[in-house]
């Protein structure tokens, strides 16, 4: 027991190090960039309306185990549907954010998850599989929202620390959103929590809808619309793939470690690793964004590809903890660079579409990391699942930097979209 609360510490004192070396030129860089008109006001609120989306998971499946005394495999066909249903409404809704514009948008979801929430504590499992599919289809865009307005507001200059602001708040709507949302269902009465949470979608939405952050580019020139990529061009297609292997690496870690805890017995010390494991990927992310110096997606990939790696070792939860450091530190630049990449390269007129596409991408990547890396696990060992994402994220990030290599790829535009892009 000494020896786990030495090295305890020993990770603190490494990550405090690392936070106090982030002072002056990065304290000012990252201080700029608060004071930027509306900034503050669209990451506070973006985090609000993130909160209940992260939730959505665990207080469904909860909702079944719990509230209606059913089984694992029937609350993952309700939690499955609501993730579906987010993959195919996120592009949907950008491309009708692109056209009428986000308030309507925002008011046709604030309807439609009033509906499905406040219903939701009378219908049965079939019933409520089907609908949740339909409450995720309309599930309100406020992932996809701060960072198309993040691209469309933001100066070239100043758009990294802003993505990496980003992606840490991110990082903490996933720590906190799951963890209300699993209280809530096992605090209240069922009605009582879903209908927090259909509450909960509906002042994000009006939240949003009151903000109405600028979505696209103030007057682009007919010049600068000739120079940007096209939508569907290599590079665009090579960031989209890194955010989908970046979660999918992320999701496997995170069930090949619960995996080995649980086999220890030591499935209690859960929390406190992932809060390491989030620790760290706030301090990369820190990092990143402060950095003199733009590093391509798909590096970024490679790096938390090999920082993953090691979680294959297993261990105590003290090793455990430690061995995510790495894997954490690279976590927040890979997909604040990524997201960064599609705001970039989006055409104006379908920066809605992409930024859809982005939230898409991050669902289909935990989509086939869970029952991949739980089939790895049960017939040969947490060890497999880990290896086979970083597999997996390897070759995503060799085909994906070759990509931005290519004649009129990713790297001419990334160089002179601060000149003329923004």
């Amino acid at each position: 027991m000494t020896s786990s609360r030495d090295a305890t510490a020993a990770a603190g004192r490494v990550m405090m190090a690392g936070m106090r070396g982030i002072s002056g030129g990065a304290v000012a860089t990252y201080r700029r960039v608060w004071e930027l008109p509306g900034l503050a006001w669209l990451t506070g609120v973006g985090f609000a309306a993130r909160l209940p989306v992260t939730a959505v998971g665990v207080v469904l499946t909860l909702h079944m185990v719990v509230g209606l005394h059913r089984g694992f495999a029937e609350a993952g066909l309700v939690g499955g549907a609501v993730t579906a249903g987010i993959a195919v409404g996120a592009p949907l809704l950008g491309c009708a954010i692109d056209r009428v514009g986000l308030r309507p948008v925002l008011a046709v979801c604030a309807v439609a998850q009033s509906g499905f929430w406040g219903a939701a504590p009378a219908l049965g499992p079939s019933v409520l599989t089907v609908t949740a599919c339909g409450a995720g289809l309309l599930t309100p865009p406020a992932f996809p929202v701060v960072r198309q307005s993040m691209a469309a507001a933001v100066p070239a200059a100043q758009q990294r620390p802003a993505f990496a602001l980003d992606a840490m708040s991110v990082e903490i709507t996933y720590i906190l959103g799951p963890a209300l949302g699993t209280a809530a269902v096992l605090a209240l009465p069922a009605t009582v929590a879903l209908w927090l949470v259909g509450a909960w979608f509906l002042a994000g939405c009006v939240a949003l809808g009151r903000l109405d952050p600028p979505l696209t580019e103030p007057s682009p020139t007919s010049s600068d619309l000739r120079r940007r990529p096209r939508m569907w061009s290599g590079p665009m297609l090579a960031a989209l793939a890194v955010t989908a292997a970046a979660i999918l690496v992320l999701s496997a870690t995170e069930l090949a470690v619960v995996a080995t805890l649980t086999g220890r017995g030591q499935t209690g010390w859960w929390p406190l690793v992932n809060a390491v494991w989030g620790g760290a990927s706030l301090l990369g992310g820190a990092v990143y964004g402060a950095a003199a110096r733009p590093r391509s997606p798909a590096l970024l990939l490679g790096l938390l590809a090999a920082g993953s790696l090691p979680v294959a070792l297993g261990g105590p939860w003290w090793v455990m903890a430690l061995l995510l450091v790495p894997a954490g530190a690279c976590c927040a630049p890979a997909l604040a660079a990524a997201a960064e990449a599609v705001g970039r390269l989006a055409p104006d007129a379908s920066r809605g579409l992409a930024t859809g596409l982005h939230g898409s991408a991050t669902t289909v990547g935990a989509t086939i990391a869970y029952p991949l890396s739980g089939m790895l696990i049960d017939a040969i060992a947490p060890a497999a699942a880990t290896g086979a994402a970083v597999g997996i994220a390897a070759v995503v990030a060799l085909l994906a930097g070759r990509s931005g290599r290519r004649p009129g790829g990713s790297g001419r535009a990334a160089r002179r979209a601060p000149a003329t892009e923004q």
